[in-house]
């Protein structure tokens, strides 16, 4: 959600910022803009709503360039997407510019007060509240140092900029990731950091800066990511960082391991298409190094907690949003079925403002694909703040939750590009999977349970390659009801939050109305929406309640309702003339079906979009990351 891209060095920026900006489209944006500063032109800013070609158009028919800049991609909150409303925002009477991504929750008071004081404001954002607040401090730092040149503050290690920046975020209250050059020194950017993250790139004789490395990727490997409270002072030569309470931090460079082929699309027409065939080897990744066949167990080296700590864990609960919490419904049935452990799965929205009764033997996941989500750091955060232990279950390295849970585990599922999740949902089935093995062999399951486990876990990424062979047959099916208007998800047991998972696919990529329901639950309520343009997809694979759901479908049959049923070949005789469509997948364990069932979801998902004319990797409204409430 939001995007920003920063550089300075020794070569022009415009080209790298562009660049960097459209490897942050898949964060989500409505509008794009960049700031240039150079020595002889001043201060330059383009800006347009829509896709980023709009504001190449635009910068064909200017002349910037600079050795300093930054850009932006924004996902509205304040105010619609216009170019007025876009970032780069100019604050005082030129002085400076600002890019942000996050909320100011006071913006409103502050500005009526900038507004009494004289200051112009052009959009209805909050962000243009910084850049006039940030201007009100850099002015009076102007009238005490009148005289103040490049040089002379460079002398002065751009104290008087970092005093303007400091004074202004003490009157902030919300989030941000913010970015700020000033028109008269064309060789230092300032950067800053409370909930929204922002890392810095390393060179030889240049820096960068980003929300997150992907712009980084063939530029620098080494990289610093700020943590809350700090500012950072980045020129082509050097970079400062300052805590608001520590003072002074050595900057703590590390290796960003990232590489160009994994941001690459490898001849695939959209990411999510090459993200949903790499799930095979996501899946060998997530599970690499960390099943012991010797011990009939998994092996986390991360979470910090000892076996008796472990053991002595009474209560589960597992926090997300969206697809996250899809896969927290999976691990709860994987946890109680595999360790006896009761979990509960709470939306991260909402726990961050309950105050559930949670005893001592409570042990809190989260779980977040980016690693950023601001509801579930958030709910994170009010857990550590009464006592619990806290673990993460993501996929960034070095992300927020990442950093600030006691321990977790890494998916290690490589970049997710595409807005919709596909190879994360999967790594984090698998990894919740692993995790229910370890807790289950420390109570009540054998070694011959243990070793069953490992040996169908093992199997896993085979089995998923020959799911992904359904693909024509369900392109074909998503050409026959791309036209439809409303899905029915319906699965039992593990397959539930299946259904849940794939009615949000298609509801994220194609715009069509879809729920997901357990299969029984059809009856109190949903079959009133059933009729000939109504289709029910059935994840309906063998197993303890095959029978069961075989019951739901012909209720579904007996309305006129098309079926379309997901499920393995055994299961295809049984079906028979019930379903009107038919998708075949590989037989496996009751507790692996949702990462199989996945599969042939996310592709008629993909497929229904792609015959819709979506945009499938960067669907309308929505963003990757979610920094904002």
């Amino acid at each position: 959600m939001c995007g920003i891209v920063g550089y300075v060095g020794k070569f022009d920026c415009v080209d790298f910022l562009v660049q960097g900006l459209r490897r942050l489209e898949y964060r989500g944006y409505d509008s794009s803009g960049i700031v240039t500063v150079n020595k002889s032109g001043g201060m330059h800013v383009a800006k347009a709503a829509g896709r980023i070609d709009k504001l190449v158009a635009k910068l064909a028919q200017t002349e910037m360039s600079g050795k300093l800049g930054v850009g932006h991609t924004r996902w509205a909150t304040h105010g619609p997407a216009t170019d007025v409303n876009s970032h780069p925002h100019v604050g005082g009477d030129g002085l400076l510019a600002v890019v942000h991504n996050g909320v100011i929750e006071n913006f409103r008071p502050l500005k009526q007060r900038l507004e009494a004081a004289g200051y112009c404001f052009r959009s209805a954002t909050d962000t243009e509240v910084v850049a006039h607040l940030i201007a009100s401090y850099w002015e009076l730092e102007l009238a005490a140092q009148p005289d103040l040149t490049p040089k002379s503050m460079a002398a002065q290690g751009y104290e008087p900029l970092v005093r303007a920046v400091r004074a202004s975020l003490q009157k902030l209250h919300g989030t941000y990731g913010l970015a700020v050059v000033f028109r008269d020194y064309p060789d230092v950017i300032i950067a800053a950091k409370l909930g929204s993250p922002l890392v810095v790139g390393v060179g030889d004789g240049e820096h960068f800066l980003a929300s997150d490395p992907s712009p980084l990727v063939g530029g620098t490997d080494k990289i610093v990511y700020l943590d809350d409270h700090e500012i950072a002072v980045i020129t082509a030569d050097s970079l400062r960082v300052l805590h608001r309470d520590l003072g002074e931090k050595h900057a703590d460079v590390q290796t960003l391991a990232t590489n160009t082929i994994e941001v690459d699309m490898a001849g695939y027409e959209h990411f999510m298409l090459k993200e949903i065939f790499e799930q095979p080897d996501t899946l060998r990744n997530t599970m690499r190094g960390r099943l012991k066949p010797d011990e009939a167990t998994a092996h986390f080296g991360g979470l910090n907690l000892t076996a008796k700590e472990l053991r002595s864990v009474r209560r589960i609960v597992l926090t997300g949003c969206g697809t996250s919490w899809h896969a927290g419904l999976v691990g709860e049935y994987l946890i109680e079925e595999l360790a006896r452990i009761p979990v509960e799965v709470e939306y991260a929205s909402e726990l961050r403002y309950r105050n559930p009764p949670l005893d001592d033997g409570t042990l809190v996941f989260a779980i977040t694909q980016s690693g950023e989500t601001a509801d579930t750091l958030a709910a994170m955060r009010e857990m550590k703040r009464m006592g619990h232990m806290t673990l993460a279950i993501s996929n960034v390295v070095g992300s927020s939750i990442a950093k600030e849970a006691h321990g977790g585990i890494y998916l290690h599922a490589g970049p997710e590009i595409g807005v919709a999740s596909t190879k994360a949902f999967t790594s984090q089935c698998a990894a919740l999977t692993m995790l229910a093995l370890y807790l289950g062999r420390m109570r009540h399951l054998s070694p011959v349970q243990g070793a069953q486990i490992i040996e169908q876990l093992q199997a896993l990424p085979d089995k998923v390659n020959a799911a992904l062979e359904c693909d024509a047959v369900v392109r074909r099916i998503a050409e026959k009801y791309a036209h439809c208007r409303t899905f029915l998800y319906l699965g039992r047991q593990f397959n539930f939050p299946a259904a849940l998972e794939g009615a949000l696919k298609l509801k994220e990529i194609s715009y069509i109305h879809a729920e997901g329901y357990p299969a029984a639950e059809m009856k109190h309520g949903p079959i009133a929406l059933v009729d000939s343009e109504t289709p029910s997809v059935f994840i309906v694979p063998q197993g303890a309640v095959f029978d069961k759901v075989i019951s739901n479908m012909e209720e579904i049959k007996a309305r006129g309702g098309p079926v379309i049923a997901i499920t393995c070949s055994e299961g295809a005789k049984a079906i028979g003339a019930l379903a009107d469509d038919i998708i075949e997948i590989p037989t496996v364990a009751d507790f692996l079906q949702p990462i199989i069932t996945a599969i042939p979801t996310q592709l008629l998902a993909y497929y229904i979009a792609l015959e819709r004319g979506c945009d499938v990797d960067k669907p309308r409204n929505l963003a990757k990351s979610v920094t904002v409430e």
